[in-house]
């Protein structure tokens, strides 16, 4: 053999290669298992298929359709192994896994009409209805630009998602704040303020009444105020990420006391929402204030450290390319981000629903949270630019005191409030022990301030979990300073059901007392503008 044959590298350059070792184990084995296929079929012999994808008895039907899904499922375990095997940086690995998923979900024979069994029997059941019906529902998202995952007619902003009664107190080009009615005789005298993520809109936190994280709050007695982003459009296409702290948050919390007219309150972010929220708190901090009586974090980075697989769209050459479009004014599309975070789980995401839609011709059932998932947000480019760069790129967040908002110096060690800081176990975009990572950054003075809490499911389903017909569990365990996110989860205990009612428990702590509650919203200076949910909500991104 020659140099370049024999080489661990030869395959992909300088730094790059599989162990030549390793790559012909992996050969062999996967010959020895393709011709254990290959005799099976050879004898009429179905081989056993672990795949929801091909559960369907028809893929059964034939040993013919058997051994296709068997071979596919043989060549993506084989191209992962491979994928596992290149001996380059773990991020550059993550990218060629990713690259190969991708790859290898697109090419399973679910995906198109002549090797999936199930639309080829459903085709002639219907003779040729569902084809037709498919072609309709295909052409139908070309024009929408993107998959539809429920059936969105099912589903109406203000009529049966986002319907807890309120109203909007004050807006800006940034925002319109929403205060919600009490639905108690009494409510603690400190409100709640909710900052969800501006990267998707607020209704996912009030969705309809059985599973409204909104409506339970205020059914626990608590004044509620939420923050309703606007859809950014041409008129904001420059407002940058200091804009959305002191414009947005710092804002919306100003507004709040006054109404309420309290001097401390208990704010919640969620995702991207916690980031800004613990960045206006950091600002606060840094100019002699202290507005927060309790901090409750959902799914949140703060240490952006491990950004788990959306570490695959981080780059520096990806962030300048789009600093360059968009970084001094213009947007970032909402139809883009869903796309990218579709790709993340792009089975469940993207072909499930094109086997169903298109080539089996279903309607797509009503599902309330994805619904909401395709009710894209566009972003100010300047803004969604300074926060790729100094989070999961640069991680400036950690740099405590190196980085600027307001003219400031941020540090968030320096936030000093009781945090209730809640993860997901199955979350794939804040992986739980990043949003647990937040224990070391706050109340570094006063780490027994600070409680931890996961819960199970992933980013969405696993914060969208009321009491009652909830099936979940969650865990929790003592902090104690300097336990690592393993160790927590090694003592923690697991409690069946939702974790609504330990957070409810934490925050009634923090509220002081029950006072009479108010008939009217608002008050004199910040009257109600309009009837929750508001206008901003409604606007689709263009």
């Amino acid at each position: 053999m020659n140099q370049q044959q024999s080489s661990p590298h030869s395959m992909f350059g300088p730094g790059m290669g599989i162990d030549p070792a390793v790559a012909t184990q992996l050969q062999n084995d996967y010959a020895q298992q393709f011709m254990t296929l290959w005799q099976q079929m050879l004898n009429s012999q179905v081989p056993p298929i672990a795949d929801k994808r091909f559960a369907d008895p028809a893929w059964q039907s034939s040993t013919m359709h058997a051994f296709n899904a068997a071979a596919y499922l043989l060549n993506a375990k084989f191209l992962a192994a491979m994928a596992d095997a290149v001996q380059i940086p773990p991020k550059a690995k993550q990218k060629i896994r990713f690259a190969v998923e991708q790859m290898v979900n697109a090419m399973s024979p679910a995906n198109f009409l002549f090797s999936n069994p199930e639309a080829q029997q459903k085709l002639i059941e219907t003779k040729g209805a569902s084809l037709t019906n498919g072609l309709k529902h295909l052409f139908e998202d070309m024009q929408k630009g993107r998959i539809s995952q429920s059936d969105e007619t099912a589903f109406e902003v203000g009529r049966n998602v986002a319907i807890t009664e309120g109203a909007v107190v004050f807006e800006n080009d940034l925002f319109q704040l929403l205060q919600y009615k009490p639905l108690t005789p009494t409510v603690y005298e400190r409100p709640l303020l909710l900052v969800p993520p501006c990267i998707n809109k607020y209704y996912i936190l009030d969705l309809q009444a059985h599973n409204s994280f909104v409506r339970y709050a205020v059914e626990q007695g608590h004044t509620v105020f939420l923050i309703s982003w606007r859809n950014a459009d041409a008129t904001i296409a420059h407002a940058t990420w200091n804009d959305y702290i002191e414009d947005g948050v710092l804002q919306a919390m100003d507004v709040a006391k006054a109404i309420t007219r309290q001097d401390k309150i208990n704010v919640l972010g969620f995702c991207v929402g916690g980031t800004m929220l613990t960045n206006a708190l950091a600002l606060a901090c840094a100019r002699g204030e202290e507005p927060a009586a309790s901090l409750t974090l959902l799914t949140t980075f703060l240490d952006f450290s491990d950004t788990g697989i959306l570490d695959v769209y981080i780059d520096e050459g990806k962030i300048k390319e789009i600093e360059q479009e968009i970084g001094s004014g213009g947007l970032m599309k909402g139809l883009d981000f869903n796309a990218a975070f579709a790709s993340l789980r792009s089975n469940e995401l993207i072909w499930n629903y094109v086997a169903s839609n298109y080539l089996k011709g279903e309607n797509p059932a009503p599902f309330d949270m994805l619904y909401w998932n395709a009710d894209s947000t566009n972003l100010p480019g300047p803004m969604y630019c300074w926060y790729v760069r100094n989070t999961y790129l640069e991680n400036n967040l950690k740099q405590f005191g190196k980085f600027m908002l307001g003219g400031k110096p941020i540090d968030l060690r320096q936030i000093d409030a009781p945090s209730f800081i809640y993860g997901s176990r199955e979350d794939h975009i804040v992986p739980w022990t990043s949003a647990y990572e937040s224990v070391n950054i706050l109340n570094r003075k006063k780490p027994q301030q600070n409680r931890f809490v996961l819960g199970a499911a992933g980013h969405i389903a696993g914060v969208i979990n009321p009491p009652g017909k909830s099936r979940r569990q969650y865990w929790v365990n003592d902090m104690q300073d300097g336990l690592d996110a393993l160790s927590w989860l090694a003592g923690a205990q697991e409690v069946a059901g939702s974790w609504w009612p330990a957070w409810t428990e934490f925050l009634a702590s923090h509220s002081g007392k029950q006072v009479k509650a108010r008939s009217k919203l608002g008050n004199a200076k910040f009257k109600p503008i309009e009837a929750a949910p508001g206008r901003y909500v409604k606007a689709k991104a263009a």
